[in-house]
């Protein structure tokens, strides 16, 4: 089975660092791309990058940002391959962000 991995922290506003952009060793993701768990992920860019679109009337609609006033934000994703939302949750858990943000994990629709 497929999950969707999204990994939220609070959003500081800060920019990342550029240590951050996979050029040292990360074991989380070294242990998890070795066991064939990880299929794709990565990190997303800082939310005053992001655009909210929707469409009312037939009228688009676009917001800078985020969707909602939170200071918790979407940092980053993986799309995991395990064998059950269990095994998929300890994955999730093993993440370095799970100990200050949060680590949604939801299957992908079949």
């Amino acid at each position: 089975m497929k999950f969707m991995m999204l990994v939220c922290a609070e959003d500081d506003g800060s920019e990342p660092d550029d240590s951050e952009n996979g050029d040292e060793s990360f074991p989380w993701l070294d242990d998890v791309i070795a066991r064939g768990i990880r299929l794709d992920g990565d990190r997303l860019a800082p939310t005053r990058e992001a655009r909210t679109v929707a469409v009312r009337d037939g009228e688009m609609l676009v917001s800078d940002g985020p969707f909602a006033e939170t200071k918790e934000v979407i940092c980053g994703y993986d799309i995991l391959e395990c064998d059950s939302i269990e095994e998929a949750v300890r994955v999730a858990a093993a993440h370095p962000v799970a100990a200050f943000g949060r680590i949604e994990v939801r299957p992908i629709w079949k």
